[in-house]
């Protein structure tokens, strides 16, 4: 049993040195896998902005990150924190390379959206529509014209996952209400552009309808609504920039989903500087400097007579225990 002189020593110093120990540890996970996490994202709640609060999840035992939207998690490849842009990759959806079973398209909801819209140089690829397709009646100015070059037809041609429609009997030959023509069974010569392109520049007839088109189209018609039975988004810019995209084939495209996004003005560089990290009050969602597990600040970090620096109710509990543990020893 310690002598009670002794104790209230002990006691002593480790109020006097509890705060500093607790300052060493840090708040916020900085990682997940092996992509960087930082301000203005998180994957702890109360840090980083909470205007992306809940965006991001990360599997521990995988290393994996995810992006939360309307329509389901999707994997982060990267975050560019200089470029703003975060990349994302639908497991479910069809590549060049894999030929996934018919779902849904990527779905934001309105907050997220406006948060991080997808970059003007992703392209959702619509493939394997019907001949009763929107896109080719109604909707077919939402198609864009060829992209440098490349139509979605060159992805029948050149990605295995996609040859199988290329080999059944096409529908027979067919003009629609605005003068779209699909060719029927057989192939063409897609240098004929009276027999093989609708008025946006998308060929048919070498494979089934289909539809170069943007994030609007798939946000606000479902896959049912399109009458497509698969998807395949990619950044034009991704790999190379659009010279590079113009000159190489499907197989060579970078798949997936790029969103932009800015960064709230909350003083958050200052928190930095001072050696803390940016988050806010998880029930006023105020913005706080994160200076330890349990020690917030309202905007830097540093002795607490000089930046209003308070305990959290954390910090109690573990102080009010160890009074605790001390006083059943004798004190």
């Amino acid at each position: 049993m310690l002598r009670p002189s002794a104790a209230l020593h002990l006691l002593l110093l480790t109020a006097i040195a509890l705060p500093h120990v607790l300052r060493a540890y840090a708040p916020c996970r900085t990682s997940c896998g092996s992509i960087s996490i930082t301000y203005p994202f998180a994957i702890d709640d109360g840090c980083g902005s909470p205007l992306f609060r809940g965006l991001l999840s990360c599997n521990a035992s995988t290393g994996t990150l995810s992006f939360i939207a309307l329509s389901g998690a999707y994997h982060v490849q990267s975050i560019d924190y200089d470029a703003h842009t975060i990349l994302l990759y639908d497991p479910a959806m069809s590549t060049c390379s894999i030929l996934q079973p018919r779902h849904d398209s990527f779905l934001l909801s309105d907050v997220s959206h406006a948060l991080l819209p997808p970059t003007p140089d992703t392209v959702f690829a619509l493939m394997n529509c019907s001949v009763d397709s929107p896109i080719l009646h109604r909707f077919s100015y939402l198609c864009f014209p060829n992209l440098y070059s490349h139509t979605c037809q060159d992805i029948y041609h050149s990605c295995p996952s996609f040859k199988f429609f290329t080999t059944g009997t096409a529908p027979a030959a067919t003009t629609t209400n605005n003068g779209t023509f699909l060719s029927g069974g057989g192939s063409l010569t897609l240098s004929n552009t009276s027999s093989g392109y609708n008025n946006n520049g998308n060929i048919f007839g070498t494979g089934p309808p289909c539809c170069f088109t943007g994030y609007d189209t798939v946000k606000f018609m479902s896959m049912d609504m399109l009458d497509c039975t698969h998807y395949i988004s990619f950044v034009m810019g991704g790999r190379g920039g659009y010279g590079e995209f113009g000159s190489s084939g499907p197989m060579d495209w970078l798949y997936g989903i790029k969103l932009s996004y800015g960064l709230p003005e909350s003083g958050c560089d200052r928190c930095k500087r001072s050696g803390g990290v940016c988050g806010f009050d998880t029930e006023t969602e105020t913005s706080l400097c994160l200076c330890s597990v349990v020690m917030n600040a309202t905007r830097e970090c540093g002795p607490v007579a000089d930046r209003g620096e308070h305990i959290t109710v954390k910090m109690f509990y573990l102080y009010t225990l160890f009074v605790i543990v001390i006083a059943s020893v004798g004190l």
